[in-house]
């Protein structure tokens, strides 16, 4: 089967390519390289004009007067000089509604190219989108990435590329990509409960995770225990990190000779991966009912994460409370008792570090996830 993976999140369909590879398919995957964290990919669409020296500034002041993003257009632009190179695919797997990141107008312009040109197109329910955003918007989940906003609309500008989603143009992309697509696949629990009851959603298949990219490393707790945070700073308040902050300052004045605390922001993903090889403890993300990329690779290594891990998540993979990784609460005082428990009881962090990495080779195993894909390709 020839297939076409179209947008990347934090190496979701790097993972997913790499098994449907191994099982004698033909992949194709065009990105931008998600950003800073700059993935690999096949054919790049990466906007690298509008970041040099010279434009840098005059793209600045096009967005400022006419609320242009140059980025934008250059990758809207570079994807469609490629068209003649990305149809006949028997599938096209989008990562979002919006997968090419463009302005609106030619974002749909490409995507009507790619729906004209090609056989069957799935879409992956994978970051902030239509559905979930206004399902977060209705307060229908206990909490969620937008409670900040709700609490300080003045973080507005943050919750910019959340807010996105609810405008004229997403609604029209949105309607444009539902009315092509075969299905809609959910990756985690985020994005299972918005679609549960949706006409085209087609169930939740696991992220998948290559374990042999991600070496097993039981944790050596002879000195310090190490923690870990890792900063976005374009999701710092979606993610809840001011709650990890808040802990933390509790644990270093609590237990100062027996932690070291390692922070760090905005990196390449290789250097990001490797920067946490020593920690026992990773702090990903608070507001989340699942785990996302950074926290399953993290589990894979055998690491205590403290991530999504919700009653749904515990339900669906028959699992106890804190066996696999620790469920992230927005309350410092929580996440600070949760890392103390840690620190009074090592051995749990090797008894958690293994059943996570047990967990990620029964459920999210790359080629095991892949032949689910291609059992719903072929539906």
């Amino acid at each position: 089967m020839k297939i076409l993976l179209l947008g990347e999140y934090s190496r979701l369909h790097n993972s997913l390519k790499e098994g449907l590879i191994s099982l004698a398919h033909e992949v194709t995957l065009v990105s931008d390289g998600d950003g800073f964290k700059n993935f690999p990919n096949d054919i790049s669409i990466r906007a690298s004009l509008t970041n040099t020296f010279p434009l840098r500034y005059l793209k600045l002041a096009i967005y400022k007067i006419f609320k242009i993003d140059l980025n934008e257009l250059e990758r809207g632009l570079r994807c469609l000089f490629i068209l003649k190179k990305i149809k006949k695919f028997d599938v096209v797997q989008f990562i979002n509604e919006k997968p090419i990141k463009t302005i609106p107008s030619l974002e749909r312009y490409l995507l009507k190219k790619i729906f004209s040109q090609n056989s069957k197109v799935f879409l992956l329910s994978c970051g902030v989108d239509t559905i979930s955003v206004k399902y977060m918007m209705d307060k229908k989940l206990r909490y969620s990435l937008m409670d900040t906003y709700f609490l300080e609309p003045t973080l507005k500008k943050e919750f910019s590329y959340v807010l996105e989603y609810t405008e004229n143009h997403m609604r029209k992309t949105h309607e444009l990509v539902f009315s092509n697509i075969k299905g809609v696949i959910a990756s985690d629990f985020d994005y299972v409960l918005p679609l549960k009851n949706h006409k085209k959603y087609l169930g939740l298949i696991p992220n998948p995770v290559n374990p042999n990219e991600f070496l097993f490393q039981q944790p050596s707790i002879d000195q310090k225990i190490i923690i870990f945070l890792g900063i976005n700073r374009g999701t710092y308040h979606p993610k809840g990190i001011p709650f990890f902050e808040k802990a933390l300052k509790i644990i270093q004045d609590k237990y100062l000779d027996k932690v070291e605390v390692i922070i760090v922001e905005n990196i390449p993903y290789k250097e990001y991966i490797s920067l946490y090889n020593d920690a026992h403890i990773i702090l990903d993300q608070v507001y989340s009912y699942d785990q996302g990329y950074n926290a399953l690779e993290a589990m894979a290594k055998g690491k205590v994460v403290f991530t999504g891990a919700e009653k749904e998540f515990l339900i669906h993979y028959t699992l106890k409370v804190d066996e696999v990784c620790i469920n992230a609460l927005p309350n410092a005082e929580y996440l600070a008792k949760k890392i103390g428990e840690l620190i009074e009881h090592p051995h749990r962090i090797n008894e958690i570090g293994k059943g996570a990495r047990a967990f990620i080779e029964r459920e999210h195993d790359f080629q095991k996830v892949a032949k689910k894909y291609l059992e719903t390709y072929n539906l």
